[in-house]
């Protein structure tokens, strides 16, 4: 969570190194005014909500922090994301636009890359959502939901269904209902890790 200017650089870095724009030659920097990357802009605009949700206090930075919200989900809606504050940790890489759908009360790790058609959330009116580790990759179409854990190092496959827990490491989970398929190098499908 971000919890000062720190770590704010500190995600903001991450996330730009997991979306691969570490280019910071003048040919990238036209190409950036051009023709912006919009889901970059949107977690850019993410974190900073974040962090002055956190660490900015005061009425002035209530009033700018309501402001950013605003913004913030005016983007939501136009790239189909529905991503609350303080979910995802560092390293985040939103893959495509497209519908991602997250539950307030879920977690995840460092180093999450994940597609369109996915959603986290509770299920059957609980409150508790699925808790992710680090380095998870999650295809186009993943449904995760209920109170489950997600170990690190673990893929989940395209439109597979996960309503239980994973606790081994280094696998990949697909299907409905999702099961373990193989073991797996996460760092072939996470390039910046």
């Amino acid at each position: 969570m971000i919890d000062s200017k720190r770590k704010y650089k500190e995600y903001l870095d991450c996330d730009k190194n997991a979306l691969g724009l570490r280019n910071h030659n003048a040919f990238s920097r036209v190409k950036e005014f051009m023709a912006p990357n919009a889901i970059w802009g949107f977690q850019k605009l993410l974190r900073k909500v974040e962090y002055y949700k956190n660490c900015k206090k005061g009425p002035f930075n209530r009033v700018y922090y309501y402001y950013l919200k605003y913004r913030f989900r005016k983007r939501s809606m136009r790239l189909g994301f529905s991503i609350p504050e303080n979910v995802f940790g560092p390293g985040l890489a939103i893959v495509h636009y497209g519908t991602i759908v997250i539950n307030s009360n879920a977690k995840v790790g460092a180093n999450c890359r994940i597609h369109a058609c996915t959603n986290i959330g509770a299920s059957g009116g609980n409150p508790e959502a699925p808790q992710l580790g680090n380095n998870v990759y999650i295809a186009p179409g993943a449904k995760i939901y209920g109170n489950i854990n997600i170990a690190n190092n673990i893929a989940i496959g395209a439109n597979a269904v996960v309503h239980k827990s994973f606790e081994e490491e280094g696998i990949l989970i697909a299907g409905n209902p999702a099961k373990k398929i193989k073991d797996i190098d996460i760092k072939r499908i996470i390039k910046h890790i």
